[in-house]
């Protein structure tokens, strides 16, 4: 067993020269899927050794079979199984529970990889990746600014100015003008300076965070090898070197976000003190300064613009360089510029009193404009990437990626117009002494009701159709066990669970629905918030007094709801720290949000592909060079999808060695539909070809897997007909007990499990690449692939 671990630490289990008599073994690479497994689940086995990896990722094997390969005499009917176990990517401690608040990040970051399939036109997809990366720079500026207005408005500008609101809150009365006798904090722009601490100390964590689960998650180099062209890879980069090792650009755009976050501060506490400079004729030299000051915050975007867009992903080559000086010098510099930013703030300037709001309205607004324009323009560009080679397959016609970027920025502002509704209501409660966060987010808040309603009739139309799915279903489960005696309850069960399952198809037209809907409101909340500071003219007043009315209940309402969202939201959180089925449910939502790399926002979740890809690369490939023998990774679920990934990143003749067993997979049904780019039909028809073998197995009752649906031949060859679920309508001699309807579940009890991996194995050969077919399809060696 010492030995086994050993071998297993480097990956290697001796050499072909050393143990010959291991090209007669057979490797089954087990990978779990959503909401993780324990090895001695997946094995099967509670006892069970550690052969190579850590705490975080490890491959483990029964500890009867840790040397199998130094025994010849064992028995060889079955493969030898080992189990990636990789949920402590995703599930591990509860204090990755906080992940939930970067979910908007995380949503924008979808967007860059759901570009449409295209061939050529590398300038418009430079653009669309451009597009998107501007969509999440408007995010981490949001975001800072909410924690702005919070802070520097409603605290320290506001509440703490204002006699009734800081007589309510003892903790602002040392920045009180009237409660502390003109004290030293009292005066606005050191109110402003000390508030600062709050959006800084976040803009910090969020720049902790991004390094430091880069550090631990994706900081794992793949295996070095020479890019292939893309035409023998499918026009997918999922098979080039550096695709699972962005270290360059994360480190770039970390820079670049953190100087945004840090020139967002500067400018809410620097732009208001020279606004005060200008207009009260103050000192010469301070407002020299101001100006100076607004210049260099000018300048100070435009230089994080350009570093944004300056260059995307380095995909063709493992890029093991950083831009050190840029990556250093760009927050450190602005680190700088906001200390200088504070001292300017906090001249004394006797005659300066805190009246109204700060300059939220005009931030808000900028930010909501320009996210809308970012998305038709982005909208525009898909458009164009899709006609280009248009796939009926793919989600929304290819504007899939718009409208998540859409629900991202619609996050991003009800989570921070939340945030500030509350604490303004806990502020100042119901008596009116301050004027409240800026109209825009009031505004923003009378749309969720809105949303909501038509949320709840999208609802209500998919309920309905599912009712009629399940009664057309009701006819092919008598079909499908017509020998059995009829049982008219178990029937409706089994009808219903096969049309709720279809409900995952439905998912194109809910988020075209909402995105749409969340669109067209927020232009209405736009142009509400300019029209309010306009007073109307003598014919409208009644028309807007309604308007103005019913926009008021509308924004109480939004206000609550988004205030109970976010309690609950920060409560699921909470939970997560004690309650581990809680825990291992937020893991289920980022298995799914997670799996691609850090391209569009470098404070999103991390990316676990990052590690499991290249460990399951290099695990697949220096067994089968170690061994000469016959290997089957075997994945299920999200399992299935990193099992593909680590395929394409295998050089071409150890490709040609492996065979795929998959099942509850969803390989075409979600990332074929929704990311065509990496997973459409040419890509996965690559896959097919330049692999041993590969079958696909699904059930109609799956919610998640499905078929892989290859155009031409290249289909029946990988999808099995789809497994009867549950194995047996009523009871008989085989299940004299109920038979359970399992769905994404338990594939391996299915007899059909067993049946497709012996086949697997016996269509490879130890040591011999499974020959390909001729152009006039007939084999070229004395194996090759079986027309099933």
């Amino acid at each position: 067993m010492e030995r086994a671990r050993e071998n297993g630490s480097t990956g290697e289990l001796g050499s072909p020269a050393q143990q010959p008599e291991a090209a007669a073994t057979a490797l089954e690479l087990l990978v779990h899927g959503v909401g993780g497994a324990s090895p001695e689940e997946m094995l099967d086995d509670p006892r069970t050794v550690r052969v190579t990896g850590d705490d975080t990722a490890a491959v483990y094997r029964r500890i009867a079979d840790a040397d199998a390969e130094q025994r010849p005499d064992a028995d060889r009917g079955q493969p030898v199984p080992e189990a990636y176990v990789w949920c402590n990517l995703t599930s591990g401690n509860g204090s990755r529970a906080l992940w939930l608040l970067l979910l908007p990040f995380m949503v924008v970051n979808l967007a860059h990889w759901m570009r449409p399939t295209t061939r050529g036109r590398k300038r418009t997809v430079r653009l669309y990746g451009l597009l998107v990366r501007l969509a999440g720079l408007t995010l981490t500026v949001l975001l800072v600014a909410a924690a702005c207005e919070v802070a520097l408005d409603l605290a320290a500008w506001q509440c703490a100015g204002t006699r009734a609101c800081a007589e309510e809150h003892s903790w602002l009365a040392f920045l009180s003008p009237d409660a502390s006798d003109d004290g030293w904090w009292s005066q606005p722009g050191r109110r402003l300076a000390l508030a600062c601490l709050v959006p800084t100390a976040l803009t910090g964590l969020l720049w902790y965070l991004s390094h430091r689960t880069w550090s631990a998650y994706e900081s794992q180099q793949p295996m070095s090898r020479k890019a292939e062209p893309d035409e023998e890879t499918g026009r997918t980069g999922l098979g080039r070197p550096g695709f699972w090792y962005g270290r360059r650009l994360v480190a770039r755009l970390r820079a670049a976000h953190t100087a945004a976050g840090l020139l967002t501060i500067a400018a809410a506490v620097g732009t208001s003190a020279a606004r005060y400079d200008r207009a009260s004729g103050g000192p010469a030299l301070l407002e020299v300064l101001g100006r100076f000051l607004e210049v260099s915050l000018v300048a100070g975007f435009a230089v994080v613009l350009w570093v944004v867009c300056r260059r995307g992903r380095s995909e063709n080559r493992l890029d093991k360089e950083l831009d050190r000086t840029l990556v250093r010098l760009l927050p450190t510099g602005f680190v700088i510029l906001l200390v200088l930013t504070l001292l300017y703030a906090g001249w004394s300037r006797p005659g300066w009193h805190s009246e109204g709001r700060l300059s939220g309205d005009m931030t808000f607004g900028g930010i909501a404009l320009f996210e809308g324009m970012l998305v038709i323009a982005l909208g525009v560009v898909a458009h164009i990437l899709f006609r280009a080679r248009p796939d009926t397959r793919t989600a929304m016609r290819g504007l899939a990626g718009p409208a998540v970027a859409m629900l991202a920025c619609a996050l991003g502002g009800v989570m921070s117009g939340g945030v500030a509704q509350r604490v303004a209501d806990w502020l100042d409660g119901t008596r009116s002494s301050i004027p409240g966060p800026p109209v825009l987010l009031t505004w923003q808040a009378s749309t969720i009701p809105a949303v909501l309603v038509v949320l709840a009739l999208v609802l209500g139309w998919l309920a309905w159709r599912t009712w009629q799915l399940r009664n057309r279903e009701i006819g092919a489960v008598e079909l499908d066990y017509e020998e059995a005696a009829k049982d008219p309850a178990r029937t409706r069960r089994i009808a219903n669970t096969r049309a709720m399952a279809s409900l995952t198809d439905r998912a194109p037209l809910m988020v075209a629905v909402i995105s749409s809907v969340t669109w067209l409101l927020g232009a209405g909340a736009l142009a509400g918030a300019l029209a309010t500071e306009d007073p109307p003219s003598e014919a409208a007043r009644g028309t807007y007094a309604f308007v103005q009315g019913a926009a008021e209940t509308a924004q109480a309402l939004g206000s609550w709801l988004i205030g109970l969202g976010f309690i609950l939201f920060v409560t699921w959180g909470r939970r997560a720290y004690k309650d581990p089925a809680a825990r291992r449910t937020i893991g289920i939502l980022w298995d799914v949000g997670t799996f691609w790399p850090r391209a569009a926002h470098p404070f999103a979740p991390p990316c676990y592909a990052e590690r499991a890809v290249p460990d399951l690369t290099w695990r697949m490939a220096t067994w089968t060079r170690a061994t000469g023998g016959r290997l089957v990774i075997s994945g299920h679920s999200q399992g299935s999808v990193l099992a593909a990934a680590a395929a394409w990143q295998l050089k071409p003749s150890v490709r040609k060695r492996v065979a795929l067993l998959t099942y509850g997979s969803p390989l075409e049904r979600l990332y074929g539909r929704w990311f065509p780019a990496h997973f459409g039909p040419a890509a996965l028809s690559s896959l097919h070809r330049e692999v041993a073998c590969w079958r696909n197995l699904y059930r109609p009752t799956d919610p998640i897997g499905g078929g892989v649906q290859l155009p031409g031949d290249c289909g029946p060859q990988v999808d099995r007909e789809p497994l009867k679920d549950p194995l047996a309508y009523g009871r008989t001699a085989q299940h004299p007990l109920p038979a359970p309807i399992l769905g994404h579940s338990d594939y391996q009890a299915d007899p059909a499990f067993a049946e497709e991996r012996g086949e697997l194995l016996a269509r490879l050969t130890p040591d011999v690449p499974v020959p390909r077919a001729g152009d006039d399809g007939a084999p070229q060696g004395r194996s090759g692939r079986s027309s099933e």
